[in-house]
């Protein structure tokens, strides 16, 4: 057994998430982390809300209520939804906790005392009109780099360049409109990033396992240009962590906060903190820090190409930076961006499929399949309502569903709703049980190696290897001339469906579940063995029909969804 440490990028608190965001970070992050604790490893499946921040201010100015009460709603709603798709966080915390900003601070300091922050006089954006300096997204404008008109101050969400508010071409101010905007003095604090080029290059150098989409994008930000910059980590916003060095006041810093980036991050530790103060664990330290037992732990990440910058240079240079003994993650899983209806899924623009509509619709394991089995590893995927259809009924309905309905209620009509007395097994069922026991073990390759797309085809060529049994030997046939001989493939398929579960829970545990409970069977862990398994069922041991375990989408169904998503959300 071997231990774990799992993070999904935190979500923004600013509104419901969308499909792209599920499938970016936190939906293979649980598949990975169901997967790790079937295989009987010690796992922490760690996520939270990312609540500071200009998003933040603006999403509860948007809906006219206090930031502090905004943020609480909306980790409530966040945080109940995800139990809706099935996400099986140990711990969903919050980065306003007091945890983390006792820990930001800390780290502020420690890293003060180490000579890697500045501070600098910055000349920033500021409104005349609202009367207050215009941070990172309280700016919108033109990318110089791409010609998106909607670029925000810190980032363009079309060419995922990293901004600042005065880089924008015709800025203007998210929160009247305003375009009076002009360059003032302020003091904040700058991460002295460069310092550490050459310890982080050596350190991603060290990664040969990385995807390429990691460190590609990792050393474009180390070399191209002018190289790896000292990075802002203060801003002028009420709602935050405030300055702090350590416990101690930081002169000059009086009504600042730090910038969402720099404490965001540091929440995937605090978030540990919480676990262990809501009394759900022990110990966060032995998750968390080499000298306490943490030297044990694997740490695996999860995020959206865009997290990228963050996570592989400005969080580790916080954690290098410190001189302290923190975990550094060991595996980063990056992934592009899922598209929809040729464009981009949005929240701030209210444009796709949302987490809350898409529960609405369809129970979430429908949404699960289709997501992991379309996971954008290699490239952009592009979500249709037409490819959704068509994977929802071939896979899940005329495949898994199918095999399952189809032998059971052979069964049921010929032998009643228990296993059959049969004899020995042929050639046949022993090619199938050595077809599918290779397979398994191809499918736990690539589920070790979190290649979420190859897992999935595996998976459904497991499940199609009993479809195909069963049309091969049609044993409906060989019950009218040889009822023993049917009976012994009635046998095997029906042992064939606990393996299911086991096997297809990360990806659909609803479903999975269903199919325990309608076999009788407790979960049994995983197959290690395959052929063991398979007699697992013996005779006698009765079963209930299952209901429909997947319905299929009509063509209704997608003219309908397909108007009712094709705007925005207000």
């Amino acid at each position: 057994m071997a231990r774990h440490l799992i993070t999904s990028a935190i979500p923004y608190i600013n509104g419901i998430k969308h499909l792209g965001n599920l499938v970016g970070s936190q939906l293979p992050a649980d598949l990975y982390a169901r997967y790790l604790r079937a295989r009987g490893h010690e796992v922490l499946f760690l996520c939270a809300t990312d609540e500071h921040g200009t998003p933040a201010e603006l999403a509860a100015a948007k809906a006219g209520k206090p930031v502090a009460d905004y943020c609480a709603e909306m980790h409530g709603v966040q945080s109940e939804i995800a139990d809706g798709f099935g996400l099986s966080f140990d711990h969903f915390g919050r980065s306003s906790s007091a945890q983390n900003h006792k820990l930001t601070q800390h780290f502020a300091g420690v890293l003060a005392d180490r000579g890697l922050i500045e501070e600098v006089q910055q000349r920033q954006i500021y409104s005349q009109t609202d009367g207050r300096f215009l941070p990172d997204r309280y700016v919108e404008g033109t990318c110089p780099n791409c010609g998106f008109e909607d670029a925000r101050g810190d980032q363009c969400d079309n060419c995922t360049k990293q901004l600042d508010p005065e880089d924008l071409i015709n800025p203007r101010s998210t929160v009247s409109g305003a375009t009076d905007l002009e360059m003032r003095e302020t003091r904040h604090l700058m991460l002295r990033q460069s310092k550490m080029k050459d310890q982080l290059d050596g350190w991603i150098d060290g990664q040969s396992d990385w995807p390429v989409l990691t460190t590609s994008i990792a050393k474009k930000w180390l070399h191209d240009g002018d190289g790896l910059q000292d990075r802002g980590i203060t801003r002028d916003l009420d709602w935050g962590v405030p300055v702090k060095r350590g416990p101690e006041d930081w002169p000059g810093m009086e009504g600042k906060v730090f910038y969402v980036w720099f404490d965001a991050p540091i929440e995937y530790i605090a978030c540990a903190q919480e676990w262990v103060d809501a009394d759900k664990g022990q110990d966060w330290q032995r998750w968390w820090r080499t000298d306490q037992g943490a030297q044990d732990v694997r740490y695996t990440q999860f995020m959206g190409k865009d997290n990228v910058p963050f996570h592989t240079l400005s969080f580790p240079a916080t954690i290098m930076g410190s001189g302290e003994p923190w975990k550094l993650v060991d595996y980063i899983k990056s992934f592009n961006y899922l598209t929809y209806d040729g464009g981009q899924f949005s929240t701030s623009r209210g444009r796709g499929v949302f987490m809350d509509q898409a529960l609405e619709i369809l129970p979430a394991d429908y949404w699960r399949w289709w997501l992991l089995s379309h996971a954008p590893e290699t490239s952009d995927a592009e979500f249709t309502w037409e490819n959704f259809q068509s994977s929802v009924n071939k896979d899940l309905a005329d495949v898994l569903g199918n095999f399952i309905s189809r032998i059971t209620k052979f069964c049921r009509s010929k032998f009643g709703e228990a296993v059959p007395e049969a004899g020995t097994y042929g050639a046949p069922e022993a090619a199938l049980i050595a077809d599918i026991t290779a397979r398994v073990a191809r499918y736990q390759s690539h589920m070790d190696a979190i290649e979420v797309r190859k897992s999935a085809q595996e998976l459904r060529a497991i499940w199609a290897a009993g479809n195909e049994y069963l049309q091969a030997e049609a044993p409906w046939t060989a019950f009218k001339t040889d009822p023993n001989k049917a009976a012994a493939q009635v046998r095997l398929a029906l042992n064939l469906i606990p393996l299911y579960a086991q096997l297809s829970a990360p990806f659909i545990p609803t479903a999975a579940q269903s199919m325990l409970d309608a076999m009788r069977v407790t979960d049994t862990g995983w197959p290690d063995d395959v052929p063991a398994m398979l007699e697992q069922l013996p005779a006698g041991h009765a079963f209930d029909v299952p209901e429909v375990l997947f319905a299929k989408v009509t063509d209704d169904d997608v003219a309908d969804w397909s108007e009712r998503f094709a705007g925005t959300r207000s």
